[in-house]
């Protein structure tokens, strides 16, 4: 019972860890409004190591349409302009001497539908992980019947197993539904 309740566990961890990489991958799906984790892809040249964005400078959104830069060195400003550029991410800084100010646009309804569908992707991706998860499972049961685990304890594992596949898929499905919602209001 207590393998069992070991390859049950893997496996929640495993699942877990499909979700929080869809919710990781769902913050650089922008939605629109500004948001600090839209440049946090921004590599910095920083005295000639890459360093990320937010290790150099202060990132923030004073509103829902604006994205300020504060670099905490004067002499980072440029490099941190050139970056934001370099990362092509559609954005252009304006630089005021103070900070770098990057408005970010509106989506277009073009826009918003290649987002879905690139949400969608993801969201396949981490249903993917789940499902995998659960084989792997199932295939660490099937050998403990082999070492001598009776027939219904297997059974229930693996009704478990898939009992815990299933929340998942519904929890991707509802993470799914409001990154869907959030990418097409306008």
């Amino acid at each position: 019972m207590e393998e069992i309740n070991f390859i049950l566990d893997t496996a929640k961890e495993s699942m877990n860890g499909s979700i929080a990489h869809l919710e990781k991958e769902f913050l650089n799906i922008r939605a629109g409004k500004a948001s600090p984790a839209m440049l946090g892809s921004v590599m910095v040249d920083y005295y000639g190591a890459q360093t990320p964005l937010a290790q150099v400078a202060n990132v923030n959104t004073p509103d829902a349409r604006t994205i300020t830069v504060q670099p905490w060195e004067k002499a980072m400003m440029q490099p941190i302009e050139k970056a934001i550029i370099i990362a092509n991410l559609g954005f252009n800084p304006m630089n005021n001497g103070e900070s770098i100010i990057i408005n970010v646009p509106p989506l277009t309804e073009e826009r918003r539908k290649d987002l879905v569908k690139q949400a969608k992707a993801e969201a396949e991706e981490a249903k993917i992980g789940i499902r995998n998860a659960r084989k792997d499972a199932n295939n660490d049961i099937k050998k403990l019947e082999k070492e001598g685990v009776s027939e219904d304890a297997r059974k229930n594992a693996e009704d478990d197993i898939q009992e815990l596949t299933d929340s998942y898929i519904k929890k991707i499905d509802e993470i799914l539904s409001h990154k869907e919602a959030e990418i097409m209001k306008v």
